[in-house]
């Protein structure tokens, strides 16, 4: 009974609202508005004092309804109405007006519900898109102002219609033929200023570099930094093309604001235009807006905010920042964290918000984008903090760039950041060569810097750039310099029998048997060498050895490595082998996934028996990882961990001859050469040198290792930095011989 009676009520509402009566009533709510501006002589009441919101809701009300009755598919009369008398077009122009006080708020406000709640396209009648446009050039003008949420609203609003019909996109934005017709009418002043712009944009990296490199010539306070940075981002933002208010323009306004729920929401919106996979919307964007010198302008302004007296701790502290985290944070992130912290949150978020829209971007805007990045963010202001003589800059910029790096992970700014660091040069190198790349060089010279800390932290730039799934890193630090095996000796196969008895696998720049400290079982010390296998020639392996027997040995002669009086590692859990095979699968697994598309070979480039006049030249990256690690009983513990850490990133990467070079202690070595293993070899004869001089080194060596582990209370021990040495020369041979371990069966013997 009670349902017969709503459908009988219901049936009454509907017979006594017929389309004429809601047509009347939107016209005198429009007629309302109207006579307001007539009738008023109160200039200074705000909009909210007058019933000019409510007349708006009431019109909105009525366009929903009858959208209801009548169908997506169908325009009412209301709807005809409000497009015939270009009613948007009207409060477009009141709203810019801002009269009353508050007008520009709720224009935009009833744009934003009218865009979203009206199901028909709208965008496609010239009289919307065109007073749509002309509010989107209004929004992002007053930053902070009480308008910016509904701003925010309005251009995703828009945004997310342009995303489900790209077609759009030309109503809102400006087309290129259009801006070329007024140019033209400008007259050629105005043409050859954009021109002589233009100039001047494709030369401010160059300008900057020289720029900086005088502010920092006898100096070492550090002040260089405010002032080149400054002066690039100064550059960058005088020298952006000064582009039409479009939506992009608004969008990045609204990025900047210091409300971060708006600025999330302006962000989102604008990857909702970005990652439309459409050749002509991509085109459209990228050749019509300002975005690449607008989202990079933002990118340099706040690196300028970080202080140059930036403490690297800082920065370590932070955990890997998300932009989406950073703009919308939990309640319990409140203004407790300091404003440096802040700051520096607020420049990787972004460029972590600039990796994300390269990642899914069309590749016609990704690759631009990561271009300007390259080209203002890194040349312009990275490479001269990385190359200026302050040290605390350089520790500052080098914890910086690793932070950077381990943010990147679209392809292409991944390319232009490998490229930045290391150069695009693909051939061998030569000794000394400073034209090769000037930045590459001298990030190699800070891993064997006069502060630790610096060499610290520039290793640990390199630790993570091998862990970037990119073939030219390996290739351009190590592998162009071994691709023609020169480090084998040339000796013909026959002759291979006279000379392996001689153990010159293991010769540097002299026999080992010319070494008073390296013999065999250390009689005159009383230290026990563990037993090493004999090494039986290439001959004799190819015919009598197979894979596995050899990857036995080769573990084996790792793990002999440190005799037993200084091994202490069986003392405490989680400690050994296993766990360092079981490590070491996981990465190795990681380390061929990215090497897939690679094409690397499976077996080592045969050898030309031919004696070749080129001396083989390890590469200045090898050359100074093998330095460090000749020096790591006198060296800091933390540095030890770092060196190490890195040959370790190299050993694991699938390619016969970087295994060849650094996993096997069986390669003849050419004259002169040295490996991996003959430096781990000349650092053990040096060890057992200086052990014997110290008494009950096992016992100081344990009580270390509880120290390390925080099993035990510092206190002063003799021979500290070079007993943490032999603890990390322990691990660091059991690492590496889980590593031969774990590649086995990828590496078969090469039978050369």
């Amino acid at each position: 009974m009670l349902s017969r009676l709503t459908a009988f009520l219901q049936q009454a509402v509907d017979s006594s609202e017929p389309n004429i009566d809601l047509l009347k009533s939107f016209v005198e709510h429009w007629k309302g508005i109207t006579n307001y501006y007539i009738e008023t002589t109160d200039e200074a009441a705000p909009v909210k004092e007058t019933d000019i919101p409510w007349r708006l809701k009431q019109m909105l009300d009525i366009l929903v309804y009858e959208e209801k009755k009548h169908g997506s598919t169908e325009t009412g009369p209301c709807m005809e109405y409000l497009l015939q008398h270009k009613i948007l077009e009207t409060l477009c122009t009141l709203g810019k007006a801002e009269y009353p006080p508050g007008m520009k708020q709720q224009v935009v406000l009833f744009f934003s519900k009218i865009l979203g709640q009206i199901q028909q396209p709208m965008l496609n009648y010239l009289n919307v898109h065109r007073p749509v446009k002309k509010l989107i050039h209004l929004c992002g003008e007053d930053i902070e102002s009480t308008c910016e949420r509904d701003e925010a609203q309005f251009l995703g609003t828009v945004c997310a219609k342009i995303n489900q019909d790209p077609r759009l996109l030309s109503h809102i934005m400006e087309n290129k033929n259009a801006t070329a017709q007024r140019r033209e009418s400008s007259g050629p002043d105005n043409e050859a200023e954009g021109q002589q712009l233009e100039s001047q944009m494709s030369t401010l990296p160059s300008a900057a570099g020289h720029k900086t490199a005088s502010s920092f010539t006898g100096a070492d306070s550090g002040h260089g930094h405010s002032v080149s940075v400054s002066t690039t981002a100064l550059e960058c933002s005088t020298l952006a093309p000064k582009m039409q208010k479009n939506l992009i323009d608004a969008l990045i306004k609204l990025c900047r604001s210091k409300r971060k729920k708006i600025a999330l929401k302006a962000c989102e919106s604008l990857l909702l235009l970005v990652c439309i996979q459409k050749l002509e919307v991509a085109t459209l964007l990228i050749e019509n807006t300002a975005l690449c010198q607008l989202v990079i302008s933002y990118l340099c302004d706040l690196y300028c905010c970080i202080p140059t007296s930036l403490d690297p701790a800082v920065i370590n502290l932070l955990e890997k920042i998300s932009w989406r985290a950073h703009y919308n944070p939990s309640p319990s992130e409140g203004s407790s964290q300091s404003a440096v912290k802040e700051v520096v949150e607020a420049f990787l978020a972004w460029y972590d918000y600039c990796n994300t829209l390269v990642v899914e971007a069309h590749a016609v805007i990704a690759g631009p984008v990561a271009a300007a990045i390259h080209k203002v963010l890194f040349i312009g202001i990275l490479q001269p903090q990385l190359l200026q003589v302050s040290e605390l800059g350089i520790l500052s910029t080098t914890v910086l760039l690793t932070t950077l790096l381990q943010q990147t992970t679209s392809e292409a700014l991944l390319e232009e950041l490998v490229f930045f660091l290391l150069g695009k040069q693909r051939v061998p190198e030569v000794p000394l060569d400073l034209n090769n790349h000037l930045l590459c060089y001298q990030l190699i010279e800070n891993c064997d810097h006069l502060s630790d800390e610096i060499s610290i932290a520039t290793l640990h730039v390199f630790e993570q750039l091998l862990q970037k799934p990119h073939e030219h890193i390996v290739h351009s630090l190590v592998l162009r310099n071994l691709q023609d095996r020169s480090y084998v000796s040339r000796c013909l196969v026959g002759q291979e029998d006279k000379t392996h008895t001689d153990q010159e696998h293991f010769d540097e720049a002299e026999e080992l048997e010319e070494d008073p400290y390296f013999t065999d079982g250390f009689p005159d010390t009383g230290f026990r060498s563990s037993t090493v296998p004999s090494f039986p020639s290439s001959s004799e392996e190819s015919e009598k050895a197979d894979g596995k027997e050899k990857v036995t040995k080769i573990v084996n002669s790792f793990l002999c490595l440190v005799p037993e009086e200084a091994k202490t590692s069986h003392h405490f859990d989680g400690t050994g082998y296993d766990t360092y095979v079981h490590d070491a699968h996981g990465q190795f697994q990681q380390c061929c996934s990215h090497a897939l598309s690679w094409n690397w070979p499976l077996m080592p480039k045969p050898l030309d028996t031919t004696e070749s006049d080129v001396e083989f030249y390890e590469g200045h990256f090898l050359k100074i990882l093998f330095d460090r690690l000749a020096r790591l009983l006198d060296q800091p513990y933390e540095l030890n961990l770092q060196v190490t850490s890195v040959l370790s990133k190299l050993a694991l990467f699938p390619h016969p001859h970087l295994h060849e070079y650094l996993l096997d202690p069986y390669v003849n070595l050419a004259s002169g050469c040295r490996s991996l293993f003959s430096v781990l070899v000349r650092v053990i004869a040096e060890l057992m040198q200086r052990i014997q001089r110290i008494p009950d080194i096992r016992v100081k060596l344990v009580m270390v290792r509880k120290q390390l582990t925080g099993h035990r209370e510092d206190e002063q021990i003799d021979h500290t930095t070079l007993l943490k040495g032999v603890i990390v020369l322990e691990e660091f041979c059991k690492e590496l011989a889980a590593i031969a371990l774990v590649k086995y069966p990828s590496q078969e013997p090469d039978g050369t």
